[in-house]
């Protein structure tokens, strides 16, 4: 990929971040939305790329925040990062290690990493666990924001239990990708957990007259913010080369 093109599209992944930290914001003024679980309904709908541009859009605006990997079947988080750390959530919560020792620090100023072990025995039952709430509120308290990139949940209930302890769910939908039964269901049973979904992600958006526009929507439908963005058409993701990824907030 060219060099000029390359930058010009992380540009355009790096404003529809910032788009999407704002909309956050606006969600919730009163209440701040500072703890986040992102999911899909299926695989490879790209919420791990849209959960680490999130984490680095709030790095980059100067607030610390964890990454935490929860995706515990399937792990990508630390080879996007670039960074391993000696051990994660289980040995966190088996008291193998201590919080400050399993946080390890990125390349990015402000942005962190909790990673999780592979072949971790029993994850919905660890999620589900007193244990792990009592996680969740140790790392609430110890950095301004905390993201959680969990499984799909149309396969694994571990999403639901995890945005049960979050301050809102963000719901990653792949444009063109996801079967509409497939969302309703994964939407359906987030409701039933009684999670707060403060919005959904229109991820590998396409491109309407060479530019990227990223908007934000009211519960009625009424677009009431625009930001924009030029761009050029692909960007490197969790899976691959894809389509850039624009981000259409709704809630």
């Amino acid at each position: 990929m060219p060099k000029k093109k390359a930058s010009a599209d992380r540009l355009v992944v790096q404003n529809a971040a910032k788009t999407l930290l704002a909309n956050i914001r606006f969600a919730s003024v009163d209440n701040p939305i500072r703890v986040i679980t992102l999911t899909s309904s299926v695989p490879n709908e790209g919420k791990s790329t849209v959960a680490l541009n999130l984490a680095q859009a709030i790095a980059t605006s100067g607030k610390s925040v964890v990454l935490v990997e929860c995706d515990m079947r399937r792990r990508s988080m630390a080879d996007m990062i670039g960074v391993h750390s000696r051990g994660g959530l289980y040995a966190v919560l088996s008291e193998q290690m201590t919080l400050d020792e399993a946080v390890v620090e990125t390349s990015q100023k402000n942005l962190y990493f909790l990673d999780s072990e592979p072949h971790i025995p029993n994850p919905a039952d660890i999620i589900a666990s007193k244990r792990f709430a009592r996680l969740v509120k140790s790392l609430s308290e110890s950095f301004q924001y905390v993201i959680f990139d969990t499984p799909p949940v149309g396969t694994f209930v571990d999403a639901a239990e995890v945005g049960h302890l979050s301050d809102g769910v963000l719901f990653v939908i792949r444009e063109n990708f996801a079967k509409r039964n497939e969302v309703l269901a994964a939407m359906d049973q987030l409701r039933r957990a009684e999670v707060h979904i403060i919005g959904t992600v229109m991820n590998y958006c396409e491109v309407e007259s060479s530019e990227y526009y990223y908007s934000y929507y009211t519960k009625d439908g009424k677009k009431v913010r625009t930001s924009e963005g030029s761009g050029s058409g692909s960007s490197r993701g969790a899976q691959g080369v894809a389509p850039a990824s624009g981000s259409r907030f709704t809630r």
